[in-house]
């Protein structure tokens, strides 16, 4: 699933990225509500926060590790990938996966502010990796 050298990069948009991750975190969200519900347990309160984070957590790794793309990137047609298109693979899906799963607001703030014109969030930057539009 990589890019061609002779392909264009085009960087996916900070609103496709958001789109994607609230995806996901609504399809977790609604897994987990109902893995609650079938266990007949209620809310955990901060533990059941850190619990579902870590559910996403393996959740990217996995799907993001495997092809490049969550549930939400495959909607919207997006894919993480290396810094010049290239596939990704489990340790590096890990890396940029915490920073979304446990890290988010400091991960996004961080790459707004200082890595704005790569598109980057920090835990991309710490991964090498980027996300972009899917041209195939």
């Amino acid at each position: 699933m990589g890019v061609l050298m002779d392909d264009l990069i085009v960087l996916s948009s900070w609103e496709d990225r958001f789109w994607a991750w609230l995806i996901d975190v609504l399809l977790m969200g609604i897994l987990w509500n109902g893995i609650l519900i079938i266990l007949k347990v209620e809310a955990l309160g901060i533990n059941g926060a850190v619990l579902l984070a870590a559910i996403l957590f393996i959740y990217w790794t996995a799907l993001e590790g495997y092809r490049g793309q969550s549930l939400g990137k495959m909607l919207l047609n997006i894919v993480v990938t290396g810094p010049l298109g290239e596939n990704i693979g489990f340790s590096d899906a890990a890396v940029e996966s915490f920073g979304k799963a446990f890290l988010l607001p400091v991960d996004c703030l961080i790459g707004w502010f200082a890595l704005r014109e790569k598109r980057q969030r920090l835990f991309n930057r710490i991964s090498n990796t980027i996300v972009i539009k899917r041209t195939e």
